[in-house]
């Protein structure tokens, strides 16, 4: 078997966060941040990571210094994202594109676009891009709608759709004569809730020895796992996209699980479709991107 892969050793080039946080200018934007700020053994500024509350202030600094936001918010317990591994996917998606040559309005669907609305807010600021973003989670859709009326200027780039059947990926949010240039999605990985909370504990302990049980960012049952975890839900993705092979140009998918790729690229040759993987990283976390069309 025959697997395509782009490798990168560190962050896309072009993501303004391949440098550390600059806390001085975040604080000044965003000065709640500033009670969170401290100053580490190898004299640097930084946060504790493991605190959800700095963490929401820190993406809240980064999205008013970085990407011109008035304000962004999440309900409590919903997933707060690490900014810079989202911009990289976002800046990945760019280069795909670009080598389609597309000319005129680029528009992309986010599949779980979830209350934080992170991805269709990057790839509005980043790329001038238009973005739909839809959810099965309705607290989820009123959070990541008023996150877009907060802001005047994502309003006419982002628009926020309703999945009533958690059944459907795309049926029921892909309309009749729409086209899209690209889906994307960032799928829960874990199968069950008591997997993702091993997978908590496993994250705090490297944040900061603890075993108390704290999502330092968030994350719904939706939003964490699904039955059969990440290689299920893809799956079940690729099978529905065939439906879609002419409404949309190319679609991607993040896999945290690189023991998921065999299985996924299996199936893509199955329905002979054409696929291509790009391997990321940022410090110690690897992941990759899974990008395939008919």
């Amino acid at each position: 078997m025959q697997i395509n892969c782009i490798f990168v050793a560190n962050m896309h080039p072009n993501n303004i966060h391949n440098k550390s946080y600059d806390f001085r200018a975040l604080t000044a934007i965003h000065a709640p941040l500033k009670s969170f700020v401290f100053t580490n053994t190898y004299k640097n500024l930084t946060i504790d990571f493991s605190n959800s509350i700095a963490v929401l202030h820190l993406n809240k600094a980064i999205l008013k210094h970085h990407y011109g936001l008035v304000d962004w918010n999440i309900p409590d317990g919903y997933l707060c994202p690490p900014i810079p591994g989202r911009a990289d996917y976002i800046h990945h998606l760019a280069d795909v594109l670009k080598e389609q040559h597309l000319k005129g309005e680029i528009k992309g669907l986010d599949i779980g676009v979830g209350a934080n609305c992170i991805y269709p807010i990057l790839g509005a600021q980043l790329y001038s891009w238009k973005m739909i973003g839809a959810d099965i989670d309705k607290n989820a859709i009123i959070a990541a709608k008023k996150n877009i009326e907060v802001n005047p200027n994502l309003s006419e780039r982002i628009e926020i759709r309703y999945q009533p059947n958690n059944a459907n990926l795309f049926e029921g949010i892909i309309k009749s004569g729409e086209y899209f240039h690209f889906t994307m999605c960032n799928p829960p990985f874990h199968a069950s809730k008591e997997e993702a909370t091993k997978g908590t504990l496993r994250k705090l302990k490297n944040l900061r020895n603890s075993t108390e049980l704290e999502l330092n960012f968030g994350g719904q049952a939706n939003e964490l796992w699904c039955n059969g975890g990440e290689a299920l839900f893809l799956k079940r993705m690729i099978k529905q996209s065939v439906a879609f092979a002419k409404q949309v140009g190319v679609f991607t998918s993040l896999v945290s699980k690189k023991e998921n790729l065999s299985k996924l690229i299996k199936q893509l040759n199955k329905l002979k479709a054409t696929h291509t993987i790009v391997e990321m990283a940022q410090g110690n976390k690897k992941s990759r991107i899974l990008i395939w069309k008919f």
